[in-house]
């Protein structure tokens, strides 16, 4: 029933936010010294927030139209590269004939879509060509599809790298850096020739028996039946995923916006102050942002319940015991595939040294192939976007990056 009285709230909700949004336009045309507005100014900044905090359901717009690449701004399209289901390999296409390093972006399917990562994508673009796993919203995906596990995460990553051939690179960021790590031990043990020339995992729980954190500790407090039995809803039949068990965004976003409660209300009330000021250029940040926020994707309740148990309860990757389909995963198999970490100093989500661990368990790769960077005064979200993520991250992930084209074209030559 948990959806179901989501559902009957939104839609008890929809006519006053259909209002709210209609006279939005008028409002903000209004000049901010005139008459009409200091009289509705805080009708205006109310209606403003009442529209702004909708939980929306659908994927924004990446909205990356060109990029500065060579020192020229070119136009970047959008072109889907492969599909299934569950996930659409989205590649950012730069129209330019210089050849680039080619990544893929491996996106979390954490509550919401890989939209997230706009800044990320569009950073990596000035120097690549970039890919990107885009999940779609579980309660878009007909029940007919099948499930979809941390087995079948797995298997996107290797069949998405398979369609984008052999000498890519792979950035993966928060949950996903298990996956992303478990791929590649994969395709290396099996000599797959489109195993990645690097990996980079920001911010991703790798161990969470380091250091843990508030998220670390909610998910050991309880047993994972309690997580399935309190979590867990079935899609309306509205939807076409309908019937379709769940774990719903809207909880997800819920958690975690309570983790930071405070500073979300405050956010909110800045908000409101601005518009009643008529400071509409200063509010625009907080609207760009949660207009982002606030867009929830639902995940597959296999997938969420499987990471919560192997990934944050039994510590599957780190003990050596996770499988894929039956088969151990041994991250020791990977040998020639370059290894960055990325952690943020203030992640309160992933904490220091719980991303470092992939340094220990990848063994067998050289030490002059391991990078570990640390970045002082920065969170989670630093980590991957921000000021410090273009000054300071970045550079590191392109120096790893070109260092792996350079070696591999070294190689070339050598058995050429």
């Amino acid at each position: 029933m948990l959806y179901q009285a989501y559902q009957a709230q939104a839609d008890l909700l929809w006519p006053g936010r259909t209002w709210a949004k209609a006279l939005a336009p008028w409002l903000a045309g209004l000049q901010p010294d005139s008459p009409t507005f200091r009289m509705f100014s805080r009708t205006a900044a109310a209606l403003e927030v009442f529209s702004l905090a909708e939980i929306t359901h659908t994927r924004p717009d990446f909205g990356i139209r060109s990029v500065i690449s060579g020192g020229h701004e070119v136009p970047v399209t959008e072109e889907i590269a492969h599909a299934t289901p569950f996930a659409t390999l989205l590649r950012f296409r730069k129209d330019t004939a210089v050849p680039q390093p080619r990544v893929l972006v491996v996106a979390p399917m954490s509550g919401h879509f890989a939209t997230l990562l706009r800044e990320t994508v569009r950073t990596l673009l000035g120097d690549h060509d970039v890919y990107i796993t885009d999940w779609h919203n579980a309660r878009d995906v007909p029940l007919a599809a099948g499930r979809f596990g941390l087995d079948e995460y797995i298997e996107h990553m290797m069949d998405f790298l398979g369609v984008m051939g052999p000498g890519a690179h792979v950035v993966a960021v928060c949950q996903p850096c298990v996956a992303a790590l478990a791929a590649t031990a994969l395709m290396a043990e099996d000599d797959n020739p489109a195993t990645p020339l690097s990996l980079t995992l920001m911010a991703g729980p790798i161990d969470c028996r380091v250091n843990p954190t508030a998220v670390n500790t909610l998910a050991t407090s309880k047993p994972i039946d309690w997580f399935e039995k309190n979590l867990i809803a079935t899609v309306p039949m509205r939807y076409p995923g309908g019937f379709r068990r769940v774990y719903p965004g809207f909880v997800q976003l819920m958690a975690f916006m309570n983790m930071n409660l405070e500073r979300h209300v405050n956010s909110f009330r800045e908000y409101h102050d601005q518009i009643a000021a008529g400071e509409a250029e200063k509010a625009r940040a907080k609207r760009t942002f949660y207009a982002e926020y606030l867009a929830v994707a639902d995940l597959p309740s296999e997938f969420y319940l499987e990471t919560v148990e192997r990934v944050f309860q039994t510590y599957d990757l780190a003990r050596g015991a996770l499988e894929w389909r039956g088969r151990r995963v041994n991250p020791a198999a990977i040998r020639r595939t370059a290894l960055l970490t990325v952690e943020g100093e203030n992640d309160d989500i992933c904490a220091l040294g719980q991303t470092l661990a992939a340094q220990d368990l990848c063994s067998s790769v050289r030490q002059f192939m391991r990078t570990h960077y640390v970045q002082t005064g920065v969170g989670h979200y630093g980590v991957f976007s921000g000021g410090r993520w273009n000054n300071f991250i970045y550079p590191v992930v392109r120096e790893v990056i070109q260092v792996s084209e350079v070696s591999r074209t070294r190689l070339r030559l050598v058995k050429g």
